[in-house]
């Protein structure tokens, strides 16, 4: 029963290689869906549309 209230420490050393492809792969996103408005996504209607619902979806102006 001691393994069940044994706590480990988290491993921090590969923490920062994570944040560093994570932090701007979600920057990026965010940009996308809230700031594009067509000028990076243009590879068709069905994507700029798929964008248009994220920023209804997430509450952000886009008209």
């Amino acid at each position: 029963m001691s393994e069940l209230t044994t706590s480990h420490p988290v491993p921090l050393a590969g923490l920062g290689r994570w944040l560093l492809v994570a932090v701007p792969l979600l920057l990026l996103v965010a940009y996308l869906v809230t700031f594009d408005q067509g000028a990076v996504s243009q590879a068709g209607n069905y994507l700029h549309e798929l964008m248009h619902d994220g920023r209804h979806l997430l509450g952000v102006p886009c008209h």
